[in-house]
C-alpha cells in the first residue's frame, strides 16, 4: 500500500512526469503496432510476387526502379535532405545493392517455380549463413550456439527437401536467396553510420536496379523486361511503394521507440505471416505436407531462440562494460 501511495503522490506533485510516461507508453505501443504492420507487409511481398504474372527478372527490374524513384522524391523533395555521399561509399552501396537484387531475383524465381511457402521457409537458412559470415567480416569468434541453431535449420530444410522433392529447384533458389540476403545484410551492417539510412537504402536499391538493367541488356532480354501488362505494372508500383520503400524507411524510424531485439524478433514472424496468408489466398497450390509445417515451425522457433540468446548476451556484455 505504501508503494501505491508513493506513486500516487508522485503523480500529484509532478503531473508532467505522468503525462510523459503515458506519452512514452503510447508511442511504444504505437511503434509495436507499426512494426507488426511492416512485418505483415513484408510477409505479403511474396503474395504480390506470385500474383504478378511477369517473370522474376522483370519483377525485380521494375520493383527496384520504382522503389528508387519513390525514395528519391521522398528524400529530396519531402524530407528536403541531400543525397550526396562520397564516391567510394556510393560504389560500395551500389555493389551491396547488387546482392540485394540477386536475393530478390532468387527469391521471386523460387516462388515462380515452386510456391510462397517453399521460398519463405528457405530464408530461415540466413541464420546459419550469418553465423559463418559475420565472424569473418567483423573479425570476431564464431558463436557456437548460432552454428548449432543453424545446423538444426539445415536439418529441417533437408527434411523439407525430402518430403517436398517436387519443389527441389524452388528449394535450391530459395537457399540462394537466403545466401545473397545474408551477404547483403552483413556488408550493409559494415556501412551503417557512414551516411543517413535513407541514403543507404536509396543507393542500394538504385544500384541493384542498375545491375539488373545491365544484365538485361547484356543478355539480350531487355525487350522482354520492357514488356509489362497494365495489371502487373499496377501491382509492381504497389510492391515498390507500399511493400518496399515505406517499410524500409519506417523500420528505421521505429528504432527510436523499440529495441533492436524486439525489431529482429518481430521481423522473424515474416515467414509465419507469409505462409498463413498464402494458404488462405492461394489454397491448394500452397497446401504442403504435415512434415513441412512441423519443420517450418521448428526453424522459426530456432530463430526466435537464437534472438533471445543474442539479446541476453548483448545485455550481459553491456552491463559488464558499465560496471
Amino acid at each position: 500500500m505504501d508503494l501505491v501511495a508513493a506513486e500516487v503522490s508522485v503523480a500529484v506533485v509532478h503531473p508532467e512526469a505522468g503525462k510523459n510516461r503515458s506519452f512514452a507508453n503510447y508511442m511504444k505501443n504505437a511503434a509495436l503496432f507499426r512494426l507488426h504492420l511492416i512485418v505483415f507487409l513484408w510477409g505479403f511481398t511474396a503474395i504480390i510476387g506470385k500474383l504478378i504474372t511477369a517473370d522474376a527478372q522483370t519483377l525485380v527490374f521494375y520493383r527496384m526502379l520504382f522503389a528508387a524513384a519513390i525514395l528519391f522524391v521522398f528524400i529530396r523533395f519531402i524530407q528536403k535532405k541531400s543525397l550526396h555521399v562520397p564516391k567510394k561509399l556510393m560504389y560500395q552501396l551500389v555493389t551491396i545493392g547488387g546482392f540485394m537484387a540477386f536475393h530478390w531475383l532468387c527469391f521471386f524465381y523460387s516462388i515462380k517455380i515452386s510456391n510462397v511457402s517453399i521460398a519463405l521457409s528457405c530464408l530461415s537458412l540466413s541464420t546459419l549463413f550469418a553465423a559463418i559470415l559475420e565472424p569473418i567480416v567483423f573479425k570476431r569468434k564464431i558463436d557456437l550456439p548460432e552454428v548449432i541453431i543453424g545446423v538444426v535449420i539445415v536439418l529441417c530444410i533437408s527434411l523439407i527437401f525430402n518430403v517436398e522433392f517436387r519443389y527441389k529447384e524452388g528449394v535450391f533458389y530459395g537457399i540462394l536467396a537466403a545466401l545473397f540476403g545474408t551477404v547483403f545484410s552483413v556488408f550493409n551492417g559494415k556501412l551503417y553510420g557512414r551516411t543517413s539510412s535513407g541514403n543507404i537504402i536509396f543507393y542500394e536499391i538504385f544500384g541493384g536496379f542498375l545491375i539488373v538493367a545491365l544484365f538485361s541488356v547484356l543478355s539480350g532480354q531487355i525487350a522482354e523486361v520492357v514488356d509489362l501488362s497494365w495489371r502487373d505494372l499496377a501491382l509492381v508500383v504497389l510492391l515498390a511503394g507500399v511493400f518496399t520503400a515505406f517499410p524500409m524507411l519506417e523500420s528505421v524510424n521505429l528504432m527510436k521507440y523499440i529495441s533492436p531485439f524486439t525489431l529482429v524478433l518481430t521481423v522473424n514472424l515474416e515467414p509465419v505471416y507469409g505462409i498463413i496468408l498464402a494458404f488462405f489466398i492461394f489454397g491448394e497450390s500452397e497446401q504442403m505436407s504435415t512434415l513441412f509445417y512441423i519443420a517450418s515451425f521448428v526453424m522459426i522457433l530456432a530463430i526466435i531462440i537464437n534472438g533471445i540468446l543474442k539479446s541476453k548476451r548483448t545485455k550481459k556484455k553491456l552491463n559488464s562494460e558499465i560496471q
